[in-house]
């Protein structure tokens, strides 16, 4: 099945993990109103999916759609301590979310919403356990001096320099990369 997926993010790491999987990819950034109040990780990554492939299904509806074209959107967030880690909003914020997260285990939540032709829309989400080794002051410091903690939910990326903190993960890896792409493909496949 050739699968076309317009995904509603700008994110690499999406970008690339579907490509792997043999998807061809169009990219269409949602500009959807993210900002809702939500305690739940499991309902905000699920009603931040929906929001913003929804955005973008109504802007290509318009244009029409090709044979197995879906849209996709998804959202990523870290869940450590009762609270909802996004992406840091500066280097104070990033050091105080490795601090959290660092010889502790956290969740990684990615919600994702597949949009078909006809309307029809899925949300599931994905939870991945991660496991982090106890890190010092200084490795933190380090860490958060590099560019990467600051796109990334919870201010890491665990395909990046990150990885050698990771003690081991329970679940998706490419999960907490930002998308569960196994269980997306199985979604879409059920459906088509």
């Amino acid at each position: 099945m050739n699968l076309n997926i317009i995904l509603a993010s700008k994110s690499p790491r999406r970008k690339e993990l579907l490509e792997n999987a043999g998807a061809l990819i169009t990219i269409n950034p949602s500009d959807a109103d993210e900002n809702i109040k939500e305690d739940d990780p499991v309902e905000l990554v699920k009603k931040l999916s929906f929001i913003k492939a929804e955005s973008v299904y109504n802007i290509e509806k318009e244009k029409g759609f090709t044979k197995n074209t879906v849209v996709l959107g998804a959202d990523t967030v870290v869940f450590a301590n009762g609270k909802i880690l996004g992406k840091p909003k500066d280097s104070a914020d990033a050091f105080d979310m490795i601090k959290m997260l660092e010889g502790k285990v956290h969740s990684v939540f990615t919600g994702f919403t597949v949009f078909f032709e006809n309307g029809k829309s899925i949300t599931d989400y994905s939870e991945t356990k991660v496991y982090v080794y106890p890190m010092s002051n200084e490795e933190i410091e380090e860490y958060i001096n590099t560019d990467e903690p600051y796109d990334k939910a919870g201010a890491y990326g665990i395909q990046g320099l990150f990885g050698k903190f990771v003690e081991k993960i329970d679940g998706d890896y490419q999960n907490v990369v930002g998308l569960p792409v196994s269980k997306i493909f199985q979604t879409i496949k059920n459906e088509l």
